[in-house]
């Protein structure tokens, strides 16, 4: 499909559904919690004996985790510059990201450069690529034509000593159970095919690369989406399902299956409570 009517998940409605699902599911402050631990280290051994450093965010989303991680980078390597490239197919995405940006005096001082594309059109598209000390894929390697090709490029555009972050649903969570089960309902255009760590896993061991990988848990109530007459879980059903309305996107029988299957092997129960396994993998490449 030609690149200019491709479409990301991210426009219109679909973005307040992702913001309402970042709401309720605790993704975003798990994810930090994890690197606010980790990467201080790993930024220090990646800025050593360095002049500057180069970061390149793919599939950045709104920016609510890249400053955050863009920041640590200020304060841990306080005496090098930083350069920013930013790889992401949504409009209002990215808009949401400049806005961040512009809110934070000490982010004005790193130089942006914006490319509002999706990832295979930057691997295709973007000349003379120059190459980065940090390179981090959160959560959009389901949207890739091939997953091995991809973490090829970007390694391959890391300088020495640098380092590729992906963070991905982790193989057995709800999402993997779910999608993989329910892959021929789920699976369209937007992604043709589920990934987890599993997949990047067996690409990063195709190519030969040294990585290491470390679980981020991570639950969310789902309890709602079990009521017809809620709202919420309307919503948080429709962006799990990755469909326009839940209720009406399919057969009664797919639906009741896909509760059930929410239900039985996806969660938790706690105290009349109904917990989804969210949890997700971070992996680190080394150049």
């Amino acid at each position: 499909m030609a690149a200019e009517t491709k479409q990301t998940m991210y426009e219109g409605s679909d973005v307040q559904s992702f913001q309402f699902y970042l709401q309720h599911s605790g993704e975003h402050e798990a994810i930090l919690q994890f690197l606010m631990k980790h990467l201080p280290e790993e930024f220090k051994r990646i800025a050593a004996n360095k002049s500057s450093l180069g970061v390149l965010g793919v599939g950045s989303g709104g920016g609510e985790v890249d400053v955050q991680m863009l920041s640590l980078l200020q304060s841990t390597c306080s005496s090098l510059p930083i350069t920013a490239d930013i790889v992401e197919g949504s409009t209002e995405l990215v808009a949401n990201f400049k806005a961040l940006v512009a809110e934070n005096d000490n982010l004005q001082k790193i130089p942006f450069t914006w490319h509002v594309m999706l990832s295979e059109d930057y691997r295709k598209q973007v000349k003379d690529v120059k190459k980065y000390d940090f390179i981090h894929m959160i959560q959009m390697i389901y949207y890739v034509d091939d997953v091995t090709e991809t973490i090829r490029f970007y390694h391959n555009i890391l300088n020495k000593n640098g380092r590729l972050m992906i963070i991905v649903e982790k193989a057995s969570c709800g999402w993997d159970i779910l999608w993989r089960t329910f892959s021929k309902e789920l699976c369209n255009e937007t992604i043709p095919v589920y990934r987890s760590s599993q997949d990047v896993l067996a690409s990063l061991n195709t190519l030969g690369l040294k990585f290491e990988e470390h679980s981020i848990p991570n639950t969310f109530d789902i309890t709602e989406c079990f009521d017809p007459n809620s709202e919420t879980g309307e919503r948080l059903l429709r962006f799990m399902t990755a469909t326009n309305d839940f209720s009406q996107s399919f057969t009664p029988q797919i639906r009741a299956d896909i509760l059930n299957l929410l239900r039985s092997k996806c969660s938790t129960e706690k105290e009349g409570k109904i917990y989804f396994n969210s949890g997700l993998s971070f992996i680190f490449v080394h150049a």
